[in-house]
Order: structure tokens, then C-alpha cells, then sequence
């Protein structure tokens, strides 16, 4: 019995799709096949762009024996650390990019990394997982959006990493927008734990993007020669708009932190209220407590045990006895 071969989404060779790119020119699509026939005989003014799964293990394969890819990239293949970075090696770019995967729920923080070898001639990037960022610029040039250069290439991903970052401080505003006002109006349904959910994603998320607009900084004092100028300006103004939306992400976890905090000073103003009611139920008791215990000695000589009414008096110096109490409780709590 023939036993089934997977693909994980992409050939034979691991290529999840390919594009033979030119400047003014819409992107044509590829296969391994024409990508190796290319790179044998590149063309002036044009580049590839060769995107592969890691899940297939052909794909490693194939880039060994065809992409002519630097030692460190897949060295940063099989680092244990998946720090956000972008690194020269062999007057080549390397990017090690954390990004959030396609269809990504904000309930839970599933982030995968992607990888980026850009060269003059081509770029070559990989993943294990599908990504929103990559499948976004994908579509774009899909749809026919030129790019000039492969640096074009690595600027409109960024930039459509800072858009996936936006909608997700979009969604989590909303939510944090809705408990707010449900705070402000005495009738909170969100549970401070659900908050603190949101928090952490943001948080894990700010922690393995932040050190991205640095990464591109350090790269930009120091730029590899065919990195053309208009391509550092376009490189940089990206990594300024995606520290931007680092910074909204930042103030929105303290807007979460300081609604956590007013959410817990109120619980705890709940639960000093209900102890103090329980203090004077409980004070307010003592007496009919003290009296009973008394009255109910088994010895001789108790007062008012051959009165007619001794229980009705007993009684109402209960009763007097606590009202009182309860009043100068409730007048001290008037006062505070």
C-alpha cells in the first residue's frame, strides 16, 4: 500500500511560493525549478523571492545545495534563541523576525519566527509556521505591487508587520475601551483575570518585538554598499513607525495596569464593607451570646428565675443593649 507524502503547502523542494521581481513591473510567479534556471543566469534588475517551510525537511535541503545562502543563516536556524535581530554576514543580510501567526486570536499569544536571507539578488525566507505578516505582503504582491530592490521587499514586510501589530492594539483598545466603561458604570462583567490574559499577550509580545527598531538602527550605521540610499531612508522610516506602535503597545499595557489596580482597590472597598457588616452583626450579637451563657448555668441563685416576666425584661435589656451598641458603630462609621 502506497503510503501518502506530505507537502505541508509547499512542492517537493519545501518552496511555498515563488516571484521573479522587477522594478515597474508586477511579479511574476515561479517554481523551483525556474528559480534554479534564474539563478544560474540572473538577470540585471531583477531578483527572486523564494519562500519556504521549515515543516518540510526538504526545504533545508534544497537551500543547501542551491541557495548559496551564508553559514549563519542556518546557523540562526537552529539557535535556540530567536531574539529579533538583523545581522551582515557575507555582505548579506540575515533577519531573525518574531511575528504573530495567520488568524492570530488575541486570547492567546501564538507567535512563530520567521527567518530572511536578502541579498542583491534575491531574498530567501523561511517559517514553520503560517505567518500574518509574510501571507500580507504575500497578497500585496499577489496583487500586483512593484518592488524595486530585494531591501523594497524587507521594508513592506516590516510594514506589514506594523499593520498586524496595529490591528492587534486596535482589538485589545476596544476590549480594554468596553471594561472601562463597564467599571465607570458599577456594572463590570469582565473578570480581572481576563485583563490580566490581555496583559500578558501584550506583554510577550512587546518583549520579542521590541528589540526589532534597534536591530535595523545598529544595521542602518553601517550598511552593506549595495544597499542603495533610497532603501535606507524607506528602511528607516519604517522602523520608526514601528516603534511607534511599540510605544502605543507600551501605554496600553499601563492603561490595563492601572485598570487592574482601580478593579482591585474597588473588590477590596467591597470586602472591607462586607467585614464591617459582619463586625456588627457580630458585635450586636455578643450580648444575647454573653446573657444566654449566663442564664443558662445550671447553678442556683440566677436572677429573675421565679419572676413571672423575667424573660420579657431579659429581653428588652438585650434588645436596648444592642440597639445601642449598633448605633455608636454605625456613628463611628458615619464619621470615618
Amino acid at each position: 500500500m502506497a503510503i501518502p507524502q506530505f507537502s505541508y503547502g509547499s512542492d517537493d523542494s519545501g518552496l511555498v511560493w515563488g516571484y521573479l521581481l522587477q522594478e515597474g513591473a508586477p511579479a511574476v510567479p515561479i517554481g523551483a525549478q525556474a528559480a534554479l534556471d534564474w539563478m544560474a543566469a540572473p538577470q540585471p534588475g531583477q531578483f527572486v523571492w523564494l519562500h519556504f517551510n521549515l515543516s518540510n525537511a526538504a526545504s533545508e535541503r534544497w537551500l543547501r545545495v542551491h541557495g548559496g545562502l551564508s553559514e549563519e543563516f542556518y546557523d540562526a536556524l537552529h539557535q535556540g534563541s530567536r531574539s529579533t535581530r538583523i545581522e551582515i554576514a557575507d555582505d548579506a543580510l540575515i533577519a531573525v523576525v518574531n511575528d504573530v501567526l495567520h488568524n492570530f486570536q488575541i486570547d492567546s499569544a501564538d507567535i512563530s519566527t520567521l527567518w530572511v536571507h536578502v541579498t542583491p539578488r534575491g531574498v530567501f525566507s523561511a517559517r514553520r509556521k503560517p505567518l500574518a505578516s509574510i501571507e500580507r505582503l504575500r497578497q500585496a504582491v499577489g496583487q500586483g505591487d512593484t518592488l524595486r530592490s530585494p531591501v523594497d521587499l524587507l521594508v513592506h514586510l516590516l510594514r506589514d508587520q506594523a499593520e498586524v501589530l496595529v490591528h492587534i492594539v486596535r482589538e485589545a483598545v476596544a476590549r480594554v475601551d468596553t471594561s472601562e466603561d463597564q467599571l465607570l458604570s458599577g456594572r463590570l462583567t469582565r473578570r480581572r483575570e481576563d485583563l490580566g490574559t490581555l496583559r500578558r499577550v501584550l506583554v510577550r509580545l512587546r518583549r520579542l518585538l521590541a528589540p526589532e527598531p534597534a536591530a535595523v538602527f545598529r544595521l542602518l550605521q553601517r550598511p552593506p554598499a549595495w544597499i542603495a540610499l533610497e532603501d535606507r531612508q524607506d528602511l528607516r522610516q519604517a522602523t520608526e513607525e514601528f516603534d511607534v506602535v511599540l510605544s502605543d503597545l507600551t501605554a496600553l499595557q499601563e492603561r490595563i495596569k492601572l485598570l487592574q489596580e482601580e478593579i482591585a482597590a474597588r473588590v477590596n472597598e467591597d470586602n472591607n464593607r462586607s467585614l464591617f457588616l459582619l463586625t456588627i452583626v457580630t458585635v450586636m450579637a455578643l450580648p444575647i451570646n454573653i446573657v444566654a451563657g449566663l442564664m443558662g448555668m445550671n447553678v442556683g441563685g440566677v436572677p429573675l428565675g421565679q419572676h413571672p416576666h423575667g424573660f420579657w425584661i431579659v429581653l428588652g435589656l438585650i434588645g436596648v443593649f444592642s440597639v445601642a451598641v449598633a448605633w455608636v458603630l454605625l456613628r463611628l462609621q458615619r464619621q470615618r
